[in-house]
């Protein structure tokens, strides 16, 4: 089989802009995620390399080489060397890289405070990160009374009914802040705040005094109290939040839970680095 034959079932659409039917379409866009994966490896180990080169890895055409550089470089994750025409790794892998080292990093320096502050309160607790326009869990330790509470981990629950939510939105930039604000509020409950003015106000208190506290707003019988975690440079890069049934963390014992989660956050930020 010549070359040409060999690229002839795939390369037609190495970016997968245009659908194809049945099961040739299928594969020839994983064959062109395939080939772009590939393309940032091979950036990735010689730093550096042209059209020519790249092509002769992959065993394709320089046409089918070049389209799949424009495209990751389109979205950031290639860059070229103007004076020599030659391809390296962007700044869009940095960005990539960067969130998964701090939702790895805050997951895995989270587990002994998130289970030390579970036993001692005996309620789920959990680190969420911001994921878009929600809040994901990344990571959950149960407390002895908790046994049969709900499983949060992977979960995306929404900003503005969580007091996990809330604590990674009053953080935010206020730009990006106004611009989640301005979407429609669900309303989970009565007791959700879907008026955007009504949240702003909460969002600069939870800023002021160092926690949210949120009651039977994403569910009814859930109450739940949480606090920012901080990268070494200060930014807010997770919340970690104490929930539980209302009738255990009531009105009496939720402040004093949302100190104690208050100073697990500040234990975890240490150990990311902040304060150093």
């Amino acid at each position: 089989m010549t070359r040409t034959q060999k690229q002839s079932d795939g390369d037609e659409n190495p970016t997968g802009s245009t659908a194809k039917q049945g099961g040739r379409g299928a594969a020839s866009a994983v064959q062109s995620v395939d080939r772009a994966v590939s393309v940032l490896e091979i950036l990735a180990r010689h730093g550096e390399a042209g059209v020519t080169e790249i092509a002769d890895e992959l065993d394709v055409h320089k046409s089918t080489a070049f389209r799949l550089l424009g495209v990751l470089e389109n979205r950031g994750l290639v860059a070229q060397a103007k004076d020599r025409g030659k391809y390296y790794l962007g700044a869009g892998v940095l960005r990539l890289a960067g969130a998964a080292a701090v939702r790895l990093d805050v997951s895995q320096e989270g587990v002994p405070v998130c289970r030390e502050l579970a036993d001692e309160l005996g309620e789920t607790v959990n680190i969420a990160v911001l994921d878009d326009d929600a809040a994901v869990n990344i990571m959950q330790a149960r407390g002895t009374a908790s046994v049969t509470a709900q499983n949060w981990l992977g979960r995306r629950t929404p900003l503005h009914a969580t007091s996990s939510g809330k604590v990674l939105l009053a953080h935010l930039p206020p730009t990006l802040r106004e611009g989640l604000l301005a979407r429609p509020l669900h309303r989970f409950t009565e007791r959700t705040v879907t008026v955007a003015s009504m949240l702003r106000g909460e969002l600069d208190t939870v800023v002021q005094q160092g926690y949210a506290i949120t009651v039977e707003e994403l569910e009814i019988g859930l109450a739940a109290a949480a606090s920012p975690v901080r990268a070494h440079d200060g930014k807010v890069i997770a919340s970690l939040s104490v929930s539980g049934p209302v009738y255990r963390l009531s009105p009496d014992r939720l402040p004093e839970v949302a100190k104690r989660t208050e100073a697990a956050a500040a234990e975890l930020s240490r150990r990311m680095g902040y304060g150093f």
